[in-house]
């Protein structure tokens, strides 16, 4: 098999091509899987439960086997477990538990909630701990191996294996970020506070233009989100527009009015993001306290749903 060698030797070589094996063929999985395949690994099985999971790996991994996870982890040198966060604990375990895990062998999650200390059952048995997040959405098909590139990786890893995470991370496209163990969960919420909620957020936009009656919303949001998201990132809290950021409170007033009336659910939303809103506007400058008063109340008055 193509193991890496001696944790001492690590640093002195880039990884060898590396028998690959995938526990969870969901959307990341198996995508994970292809783009260690395209960077010249051997993806040797896989496991999936689910149809859509097994027709996912077909497509992604053609001719990879197919087995259970006992199967999977004995023809593997690296074992990667795409499983969700919650599953991911219970199955280290069971895996460590079982000697299914063994020494030298790499085992590589890719929950962005857990670091290595996940994997102590399995680092016990010998195991090679790496945690790479990748920080991306997936949507389970080809295009995502694109979008691999140029994406991060939030990597947690021992430091003699650091080079072996960063290989692998870059091998498959992207860019390692260094996260320390007691900082992933913080990682992890920010990311799913910008990405998984910027969904639901343009998703209320959508149904509320929808119920303005425009026919075609994502004709008229993507143009303005794409140079909002663009300003954001380049000039932060000074890209702030809008009447929050202009303490324009008559404005958003209606705009409540009106959101109660066509989207209850979306007001409550509204609200609480008008207030943080409101906040950074006023630490950086961008709003006047004399004019923040008024809009402030009209805030305070109309409590989340």
């Amino acid at each position: 098999m193509g193991t890496l060698g001696a944790v001492s030797e690590v640093d002195e070589a880039p990884p060898a091509r590396l028998n690959v094996g995938v526990v969870g063929t969901g959307r990341v999985g198996a995508v994970l899987g292809a783009a260690l395949k395209r960077a010249g690994h051997h993806v040797v099985a896989a496991y999936g439960v689910s149809v859509t999971s097994r027709s996912r790996a077909s497509e992604l991994l053609p001719g990879v086997s197919m087995m259970d996870v006992d199967g999977v982890l004995d023809r593997a040198d690296l074992v990667l477990l795409t499983v969700p966060d919650d599953v991911l604990p219970g199955l280290v375990e069971g895996l460590a538990t079982t000697d299914a895990v063994r020494p030298g062998q790499f085992v590589v999650h890719t929950s962005g909630r857990f670091g290595v200390a996940v994997l102590d059952p399995a680092t016990r048995s010998g195991a090679l701990p790496l945690a790479l997040h990748p920080a991306m959405t997936f949507t389970g098909t080809s295009v995502d191996l694109q979008r691999l590139e140029g994406a991060t990786f939030g990597v947690t890893a021992p430091e003699q294996l650091w080079p072996v995470a960063e290989a692998l991370v870059i091998e498959m496209g992207s860019e390692p970020v260094r996260v320390a163990e007691d900082q992933r969960t913080l990682y992890h919420a920010a990311l799913t506070h910008g990405a998984n909620h910027l969904i639901t957020l343009v998703n209320d936009a959508m149904d509320l233009l929808r119920a303005a009656g425009v026919e075609q919303p994502d004709r008229s949001l993507a143009p303005l989100l794409s140079a909002a998201l663009d300003n954001t990132l380049r000039q932060g809290d000074e890209a702030l527009t809008g009447p929050v950021s202009r303490g324009d409170a008559g404005t958003v007033a209606g705009h409540l009015q009106e959101l109660e009336r066509a989207l209850p659910e979306a007001a409550g939303a509204y609200t609480a993001l008008a207030r943080r809103t409101a906040a950074r506007a006023l630490a950086a400058g961008r709003l006047q306290a004399t004019d923040a008063e008024s809009l402030l109340e009209i805030l305070a008055s109309r409590p989340p749903a």
